[in-house]
This record gives C-alpha cells, structure tokens and sequence, in this order.
C-alpha cells in the first residue's frame, strides 16, 4: 500500500476517533456516591445488589437507575438517577458534527447523571417525618426508645 494511501487512513480514522467528545472526555459510565443514615444498608441498583453504604457505584450514563436502600427495622428508600444531556454536546456539534453526536449517543457519553450523590435517610418503620418552617424536624413514632430524652409535648386544644 502506498505511503499516500496509509497515510489518508490513518488521519481518517483518527479524526474519527476524536469526534465523540463526550465519550473521549468522560467516558461511557458515572461514578455516583451512595450513603445513608445509618450506614450498612443493603444497596440495589435497577434489581440488582450491589454492597453496602457507603459505596461508589459505576453506572451506564445512557440509562436511568433506580436506586433502592434498605435495612432490617427501616423503612426502605428510593431514588431514581436519570440522564440529562451533557454540556459536551456543543463540543460534538464544533467539532465532530453528526457523527460525534451518535458515537455520543450510542454509548452515552452525551449524557451526565444527576444527582451525582444519593444519600438515603433510614427511618425506622413506623415512624413519618414532616417538616415545619425554619427546617424544624417534626418525627412522630408509636413508643420512644428507652435512651430518648424528652424535649417536649404536644397537646390538642
């Protein structure tokens, strides 16, 4: 094969390569932190178990994930991680036009995951929690432990 020609194919498939910026610039898969209070609880993610918290999670960025944390005399919880566009989509339409944009697309390098943290807070079950103005936690449960100290009393009028 001629020089000329090797040479034609090699740039080709180098400017190729280069026009999926996303996927050059943060790959195919997010790292996303998972933690909750307490911590040890059982992680799953899209039905599948993946540890304890706290643990860093590596997650396809072209799917959304369902985030599950539960823990024996805990209320489980959930969390849903979608896909939002990346701020790398402008550098595939400056410089690698249409093709960048697919090769993005296909393995989800045009996407970022968000949140990029779940932190579950465990209740115990039977508990519910609301909040009141001025970030005022209001918990309510059917009997106090033993170690509570009391704060306070609500009566009805």
């Amino acid at each position: 094969m001629p020089h000329t020609v090797r040479r034609s194919i090699f740039f080709l498939l180098a400017a190729f390569s280069l026009t999926a910026c996303g996927s050059i610039m943060h790959g195919r898969s997010q790292p996303l932190g998972i933690s909750s209070t307490p911590t040890d609880a059982t992680v799953t993610i899209d039905g599948s178990e993946r540890g304890k918290t706290p643990l860093i999670a590596s997650l396809k960025r072209k799917d959304n994930h369902i985030i599950r944390i539960a823990m024996q005399g805990y209320a489980p919880f959930e969390a849903t991680v979608t896909r939002k566009v990346s701020g790398w989509v402008w550098g595939n339409l400056v410089f690698g036009g249409v093709i960048g944009l697919a090769v993005d697309a296909i393995t989800g390098g045009l996407y970022s995951l968000t949140p990029e943290q779940v932190t579950g807070q465990m209740m115990k079950q039977g508990a519910s929690l609301g909040t009141v103005k001025n970030g005022v936690f209001v918990m309510l449960v059917r009997a106090p432990e033993p170690g509570w100290v009391k704060v306070g009393e609500m009566e009805r009028e």
